[in-house]
């Protein structure tokens, strides 16, 4: 089968397309899913740069996200048939691993994964939109609904908001009647965000947020039970220089939701925000089966677009990577085999 493969860590070069490369086949309780669309992640880039502290078994075929038609049924497995669409859930929550990096991702014509993982994809939905999903809007799902619990009225800034989990946060945000601050790096990204519902709109590169949110939204203060100025809610998967500025801007009880670290994991602290202006620091870390259900419920009643930026085939898939690393994107960006 066709197949982009990792054989060592390092940048965008060490994908290599390979024509074929050995097709899987379902053992116990697995099925082969004929691949039809799989989404990139930055978790992908993570992957294939290399991550300290997590060993990946390679040669690998990266990609998260897989989804397809099952062309394989191993031994013990019911409930399914060849020709179901479906979608494999990247987390093995049984033998535990990820798709992706702990086995064979969704960039090749082929994928194996355990019938447990498999998820029924509704008719409506198709296979690109599907692909889009697991990561990147469960993650959002988790982080703004279970986590965050985001009420109506409340003032939700997003940092990262053109990105997969960005756009999602802010149809999200917008669901529960909350006014939304969404930060961009360029007009053309920061019309869509409009046009996706974003209330309002910081224009990171040519302003510093932090300062932007005092000017129109006042500087927090920490007297009690006077109307202070600042936001509910931060929604920061970024890290880096961008985490205390965050704190920054929260009103006295306010919560940062956190769930990434894509531009670094170890940012310059003060404590005293914290405890001065008792904010939350709420973490959230990927999805649960049923945040799956319910995005598909919400795609299939057009509450919720799934926003897919580019499309690339099997063979572009070094390219789709890197769009990503890159931040050329708004929303998701799928390769289709």
């Amino acid at each position: 089968m066709r197949a982009v493969v990792l054989h060592e860590h390092g940048d965008n070069d060490k994908l290599q397309y390979v024509p074929d490369y050995p097709t899987p086949k379902a053992g116990e309780g697995d099925v082969v899913v004929r691949v039809r669309a799989s989404s990139i992640n930055y978790h992908d880039v993570f992957t294939r740069r290399g991550m300290p502290g997590i060993k990946v078994p390679l040669p690998v075929i990266i990609g998260l996200d897989v989804v397809g038609e099952i062309a394989e049924l191993g031994a013990g497995v019911t409930g399914w048939k060849i020709g179901d669409r479906v979608l494999i859930d990247p987390v093995n929550r049984v033998e535990g691993g990820l798709m992706g990096e702990t086995q064979d991702g969704g960039l090749a014509e082929f994928c194996r994964a355990k019938a447990h993982q498999l998820v029924r994809i509704p008719d409506a939905v198709g296979f690109e939109q599907a692909a889009a999903l697991p990561v990147a809007y469960g993650t959002a799902i988790r982080m703004m609904n279970s986590i965050g619990k985001i009420k109506p009225g409340e003032k939700v800034l997003i940092l990262g908001a053109s990105g997969g989990v960005g756009v999602c946060c802010v149809q999200l945000a917008k669901l529960a009647g909350a006014y939304v601050i969404a930060c961009a790096g360029s007009e053309e990204k920061a019309k869509r965000l409009t046009e996706l519902g974003a209330d309002e709109i910081i224009l990171y590169t040519k302003n510093d947020f932090m300062k932007t949110v005092f000017e129109r939204h006042g500087k927090p203060h920490r007297r009690r039970f006077v109307e202070g100025g600042g936001v509910d809610v931060v929604v920061n998967f970024t890290g880096g220089d961008t985490w205390l500025k965050s704190l920054r801007c929260l009103k006295l009880g306010g919560r940062l939701l956190t769930c990434g670290a894509t531009a670094g994991y170890s940012p310059v602290e003060d404590l005293r925000f914290i405890w001065t202006f008792e904010l939350q620091i709420l973490g959230s870390n990927g999805w649960e089966r049923d945040d799956i259900t319910k995005l598909f419920d919400l795609v299939e009643a057009g509450k919720l677009k799934v926003l897919i930026d580019k499309s690339y085939p099997l063979v572009e898939a070094k390219e789709a990577v890197r769009v990503i690393e890159d931040r050329a994107v708004f929303g998701k960006v799928v390769v289709t085999p």
